[in-house]
């Protein structure tokens, strides 16, 4: 079932195909090739990868909104590409550990930077994660030349697990305390969540 998640300052939407462009034109920019560790893709390459992304279940891809840049009222199921401001992904991919979760973020857009979208986009995937399936630990791989992705992450109570000098890569950990889980669907509560209603 598709759902997007609403916050305060942030919808969270699936990864769509009319986003494909405007990703494919961040993805063009070394800084953010750099932060995230990508290669540069075709745009049919960018189009594959989006169809592939939707189709593996162990992972969840969710392009973040700004809410304030949503023209008219946000509908759910509709791409709102004018809002479209980065994006946020959960892997489910560590088949020794199913209850470890690897979380990614980007804010692409420079000018939306420093305004707490990431945190709160990253909290709600986490959230909507421990809401669907019993993950206890939460990891984040960040290039060492990220300083904003890992003051976010520190932030978030990540600690610093493992380096990669092969990679130049600090691997962060978050492990779900009772508190931590609690505090985690007491946020959620606040998230309203749209749904595609299935006849």
């Amino acid at each position: 079932m598709a759902m997007s998640f609403e916050g305060e300052k942030v919808i969270l939407v699936p990864y769509m195909e009319p986003h494909v462009p405007k990703y494919h034109q961040w993805m063009q920019d070394p800084a953010l090739l750099q932060a995230t560790g990508s290669e540069p893709l075709s745009i049919e390459d960018e189009y594959r990868m989006q169809l592939s992304w939707t189709q593996d279940p162990l992972k969840r891809t969710f392009i973040i909104l700004d809410k304030d840049l949503v023209e008219g009222d946000f509908v759910h199921g509709q791409p709102h590409v004018e809002a479209m401001v980065g994006d946020v992904n959960i892997y489910l991919n560590d088949l020794d550990d199913p209850q470890m979760a690897e979380v990614e973020i980007m804010i692409a857009e420079s000018k939306s930077r420093g305004k707490g979208f990431g945190k709160e986009a990253v909290k709600m995937m986490m959230a909507f994660a421990i809401q669907c399936t019993r993950i206890r630990v939460f990891r984040a791989k960040i290039g060492e030349s990220n300083e904003a992705s890992l003051h976010l992450f520190h932030k978030l109570g990540f600690k610093e697990v493992s380096y990669s000098e092969i990679f130049k890569e600090v691997t962060l950990e978050l492990t779900v305390t009772m508190n931590k889980h609690e505090e985690l669907l007491n946020m959620f509560h606040n998230v309203v969540v749209h749904r595609v209603s299935e006849n």
